[in-house]
């Protein structure tokens, strides 16, 4: 395959993702261990509806995922031959987010394979527009068997919405941008100190189930480090002093994904944020389904008012 350039039938061959989860529209292999993608963005992107209206930009867990579908074309032979495995992100880390990608912006995507032993395989990826590089992470890529649920959910739980919850979506809303259909958090449940236990449910109507691993579907890791995020910010802009102002996710220090999340399934999201003299800010969360913890995200984020925000600071 070297010195080739895959269009986008070949790209579908290779990785199942679908609209509006593929985001890969041409692919060049340099070497054995170099591939290049390329990504147009458009202003009839579905995510750049709610992310943010009258303020586009594209969401960064979403340039992740774009280096783990060029990534996944890379290895995915090696890693799972005979095509029957689900190929995923186990881990990230050291993941910036440097400059914005908007409507309009070319994106280039590069990844480098690093090292596949023992059924993982380690990338070294960045993205880059006209102004430089937008993105830098550290990602290794897994196989696993897939699995399908076997057993119905506990209804109804101390996490169902009340009367008694910190904040509905609604009041969600008025705190942070997002919208359709990049809004992750249904309800924050309870706010005690710097720990915030927030829910996300899902549904297989939602486009990022139904665009990622259509016939396997699950949800991708990277939005799980979304999910964290957009709970994380909510309940720091809801602290006394900080209405008004943005959180801008700088970077995901480090993120662990061990069990696969399926449609009907309720996120539990809980993360710690420390309070701090500084505007920038680390925190950690998990998300568990039942009694399983099924990811863990740690991230740095920054408070900003708007008047000195610069436009990527809307995370």
């Amino acid at each position: 395959m070297v010195g080739q350039v895959l269009g986008i039938n070949k790209i579908m061959e290779l990785i199942p993702y679908r609209y509006p989860m593929l985001l890969v529209d041409r692919l060049y292999v340099e070497s054995e261990t170099k591939y290049i993608g390329l990504k147009n963005l458009t202003i009839n992107e579905l995510f750049f509806q709610g992310h943010f209206p009258g303020h586009p930009i594209m969401p960064g867990v979403l340039q992740v995922e774009a280096m783990e579908q060029v990534a996944e074309i890379a290895v995915g032979k090696k890693l799972d031959p005979s095509g029957k495995g689900d190929i995923y992100i186990k881990s990230l880390k050291r993941v910036k987010f440097r400059k914005p990608n908007n409507p309009g912006d070319r994106i280039l995507i590069e990844v480098e394979i690093k090292k596949i032993e023992n059924n993982e395989a380690e990338i070294s990826a960045s993205i880059r527009n006209n102004s430089g590089v937008t993105c830098q992470a550290n990602i290794v890529l897994s196989v696993r068997d897939k699995v399908y649920p076997d057993k119905m959910p506990q209804l109804f739980t101390e996490f169902d919405k009340t009367e008694n919850i910190a904040m509905d979506v609604t009041q969600i809303m008025s705190l942070l941008p997002h919208r359709y259909p990049f809004l992750l958090v249904d309800n924050i449940i309870s706010v005690i100190g710097t720990h915030v236990v927030a829910v996300k449910n899902t549904t297989y109507n939602e486009p990022i189930f139904r665009g990622y691993t259509p016939d396997y579907a699950v949800l991708s890791g990277a939005i799980q480090s979304e999910i964290v995020a957009q709970c994380g910010c909510a309940s720091v802009l809801m602290r006394p002093g900080n209405q008004g102002k943005l959180a801008y996710y700088m970077s995901i220090d480090e993120a662990e994904f061990y069990h696969p999340v399926h449609p009907g399934d309720q996120l539990v999201c809980e993360v710690d944020l420390p309070e701090g003299k500084s505007r920038f800010g680390r925190g950690d969360g998990f998300i568990k389904v039942g009694d399983k913890v099924v990811s863990r995200t740690a991230m740095t984020f920054a408070l900003i008012s708007p008047e000195t925000a610069p436009k990527e600071a809307t995370e």
